[in-house]
């Protein structure tokens, strides 16, 4: 019969405990690369944004600037008055496609949620079993 209080099995129940924990936290690790992987996806389409609206920005100054002088030249709002809304419209898009990029390439939208929570669960889950 098998004795709870027999010392002769702790050292198969440490090494048996210690192959868990190792096959645990390499299964946490997994997830948490993952999940930086997924991250840093987010954080290249986040970058992309951001270029494209720079570079909307230099096209819509540019076509403000051009009004400008056009509506100067011109002495009307014809030509001008067009490429001053074209040029408006074009830095509207710019700053909202900054806004939805610099929300991508937040801290907390960078940070494994999933493999933190599951870690501490984890730590908790060992806690306790220790204290049996």
């Amino acid at each position: 019969m098998h004795n709870p209080n027999d010392l002769r099995s702790a050292p198969g129940l440490l090494a048996n405990a210690l192959k868990h924990l190792s096959g645990l936290l390499r299964a946490e690790v997994k997830l948490a690369k993952e999940e930086l992987s997924r991250n840093l996806t987010r954080a290249g389409l986040g970058l992309a944004c951001l270029g494209i609206s720079l570079i909307l920005l230099m096209i819509a100054l540019n076509l403000m600037a051009t009004s400008l002088v056009a509506y100067i030249a011109a002495n009307g709002f014809s030509v001008g008055m067009a490429s001053l809304l074209v040029g408006a419209g074009l830095a509207l898009v710019a700053g909202c496609l900054a806004l939805f990029g610099r929300s991508r390439l937040s801290a907390t939208a960078l940070v494994p949620e999933q493999a933190m929570k599951n870690l501490q669960r984890d730590i908790e889950a060992m806690k306790e079993s220790t204290h049996v």
